[in-house]
């Protein structure tokens, strides 16, 4: 059996709580848009997906890349705006990041987020320098549910998928960790705990969960679970 040698956070709903802010910048695009999609369930559903693909998701009609980028820039802008007092690490985040570190874990980053949108959060908080390696969504091909992510933070960081814990608060990174071979902690800030297939544990947050308890979890579970196919569906109509 291997040893816990790496963990991986998701950002959107990990390191912040900021999915409902999140979730009122598309419906505020999707308003504009003149569509009547309830962006709070869509994200109970397709969170962790690129934008683009979310609102790709929830149009009638095929939209060039370029238009989709643009829809893309105006929920950015309106996040941004709706966000920008709240800005604020998860309870708990930086002493459960250091006393990991201390413990000889690394750490990595893999978010659908991108560029200006990392420095918008990991520079604002200071929390970049607690990270071993950053992968956002220009560093692979297919994001989340695909396990591009996390198979690219896992190979920066030279670790087996077998030895990495993921950090997620959505049913598709939940699947991407499953698909790279990984075991997953979920976040509860965006679901119930009901809504996960088979974490490790759920938390709130990270005032309910130590690096060393997660090690002696990690050494008790057997192997990662299949991932399910269904829950990795990526179409907003199916569910």
């Amino acid at each position: 059996m291997s040893d816990l040698k790496a963990l991986i956070f998701d950002m959107d709903g990990v390191l912040i709580d900021n999915t409902l802010v999140q979730a009122r910048a598309f419906q505020a695009l999707f308003r504009d848009l003149g569509l009547t999609t309830n962006a709070r369930r869509l994200l109970r559903r397709l969170n962790g997906m690129p934008a683009t693909d979310i609102i790709q998701s929830v149009l009638r009609h095929e939209v060039p890349k370029k238009q989709l980028e643009l829809y893309a820039e105006q929920r950015e802008f309106l996040y941004r705006t709706l966000y920008w007092n709240q800005r604020r690490a998860l309870p708990g985040l930086v002493a459960f990041l250091k006393t990991a570190r201390a413990a000889g874990l690394q750490t990595g980053l893999g978010t659908g987020s991108g560029g200006s949108t990392l420095t918008y959060i990991l520079d604002h908080l200071d929390l970049r320098r607690h990270f071993d390696v950053i992968v956002g969504k220009d560093d692979v091909n297919k994001g989340k549910p695909h396990a591009d992510t996390y198979a690219v933070v896992a190979k920066k960081l030279r670790v087996g998928p077998e030895s990495c814990v993921v950090f997620e608060d959505a049913i598709l990174g939940e699947q991407a960790a499953y698909r790279a071979s990984m075991q997953c902690v979920a976040l509860t800030t965006s679901l119930a705990a009901k809504d996960f297939q088979a974490p490790l544990a759920t938390i709130k947050d990270f005032t309910e969960l130590t690096p060393a308890r997660l090690q002696a979890l990690f050494a008790e579970q057997a192997r990662v679970p299949k991932p399910r196919k269904e829950l990795a569906q990526r179409q907003y109509a199916q569910q």
